[in-house]
C-alpha cells in the first residue's frame, strides 16, 4: 500500500470509499438510482461528508498510539463512533444511513494511523493494528456505543439475549461488570456480522470482500460492476444478518441462495446475468426495505476503504 499521508489522507479515504459504496446500484439498496421512500442517495452522500471529520479524529488518535503518546485503550473508538453517527444525524433526515460503516471503519481509520507516516498502509500491518484497537476497548467505549446506536435508531434490532440495548439496566451492568466493548460484541457475534467482524478481526472483509474487490477493480476499471459483483459474491456467502433481524434467517439464507444463481447466470457480467440481477432487485424492493441487504453493503464500504488506502483512484 502506499505511503500514509496523515490523518486527513485517511479520513479522505473512507469517505471516497462510502461515496463509491453507495453509488453503485447494487441489488436492495440505496443507490445513485434508487431510492427507500425515506431514505434517499442524498442522505447517504451527507452521511458520508458528515463522517469525515470523525475519521480525521480517529486516524490522528492511531497517530498518537504510534508515537507513544496514549496507549491503545485511550483511544475512545467508542466517542468516536458516537461523535460520527451523532454527527451524521445532524447533517440529513433520512434516518440510519451509515452506522454499521462507522462501526466498521473507526477503527480501521485508527488502525490507519498506527503505521507510521514514513511506512506503507499494508493489509496485513492494518490488520494487526485493528486487533489491537479492537481488543484493547473499554466499557466507556461499550457505553458510548449503546449511546450511538440510540441516536441512529436502526431498524430491526429485536431483543438481543443478553445486555439488551433497549433495557436501561444494560448500561449500568457493563460499568459495574466492567465489560469491554469486545465483549460485548463477542455476545452479539452469532446473530450480527458487524460484531462477528469485530472480535474475529474482520474475516468476511479481508479474506472475501477486499481480495475479490482488489482484483476487479485493477481488471474491470470499472468501480459500479466490480462493486455489484463483489456484493452478490459476499452476499451468497454470508447471509445478511440486517435482513436476518427483521425477516428471520431463513429469509436471509434464501436471499443468499438467489445471490449465488444470479452470480452463476454471470451476475454483472453476463446479458442473462444482468436480467437475472434486475429481478433480484426488484425482488428485495417488494417489502419496502425489510429485504436491503445492509450489512452487506456496510462490508462493501469496509474493503473499498482498504482499496482505497492502498492507492486505488476511480
Amino acid at each position: 500500500m502506499k505511503a500514509n499521508h496523515g490523518a486527513k489522507h485517511i479520513a479522505r479515504c473512507l469517505e471516497l470509499a462510502i461515496l463509491l459504496e453507495v453509488s453503485a446500484h447494487k441489488p436492495g439498496n440505496v443507490s445513485v438510482v434508487t431510492n427507500f421512500e425515506k431514505t434517499h442517495c442524498d442522505h447517504f452522500l451527507a452521511s458520508a461528508v458528515a463522517a469525515a471529520s470523525s475519521f480525521e479524529a480517529a486516524a490522528q488518535q492511531g497517530i498518537s498510539v504510534s508515537q507513544g503518546k496514549i496507549d491503545a485503550a485511550d483511544v475512545g473508538v467508542g466517542q468516536l463512533i458516537k461523535n460520527c453517527v451523532a454527527d451524521i444525524n445532524a447533517w440529513q433526515h433520512g434516518g440510519n444511513t451509515l452506522l454499521g460503516a462507522v462501526i466498521l471503519l473507526s477503527p480501521i481509520a485508527v488502525a490507519a494511523g498506527m503505521i507510521p507516516a514514513t511506512g506503507n498502509l499494508d493489509a496485513q500491518c492494518l490488520r494487526r493494528n485493528l486487533k489491537r484497537v479492537i481488543e484493547s476497548t473499554t466499557p466507556k467505549d461499550a457505553v458510548n456505543v449503546y449511546a450511538a446506536i440510540e441516536i441512529a435508531n436502526p431498524s430491526g434490532l429485536g431483543k438481543a439475549p443478553a445486555l439488551d440495548i433497549n433495557d436501561p439496566d444494560s448500561v449500568n451492568r457493563i460499568l459495574h461488570d466492567k465489560i469491554s466493548l469486545y465483549k460485548v460484541f463477542k455476545i452479539a457475534e452469532k446473530y450480527d456480522t458487524i460484531c462477528s467482524e469485530w472480535v474475529n478481526n474482520y474475516p468476511v472483509t479481508f479474506d472475501l470482500a477486499y481480495p475479490s474487490l482488489a482484483k476487479r477493480l485493477q481488471e474491470e476499471g470499472d468501480p459500479s460492476e466490480a462493486i455489484v459483483q463483489t456484493f452478490l459474491e459476499v452476499l451468497a456467502e454470508v447471509p445478511d444478518t440486517f435482513i436476518a433481524r427483521k425477516t428471520g434467517i431463513e429469509k436471509s439464507r434464501e436471499i443468499s441462495l438467489k445471490a449465488r444463481e444470479v452470480l452463476n447466470l454471470g451476475g454483472i457480467e453476463t446479458p442473462v446475468g444482468k436480467k437475472s440481477l434486475s429481478e433480484f432487485d426488484q425482488e428485495l424492493r417488494k417489502c419496502s426495505n425489510l429485504l436491503n441487504p445492509g450489512t452487506t453493503a456496510d462490508i462493501l464500504a469496509a474493503a473499498l476503504a482498504l482499496c482505497v488506502l492502498e492507492g486505488y483512484r476511480p
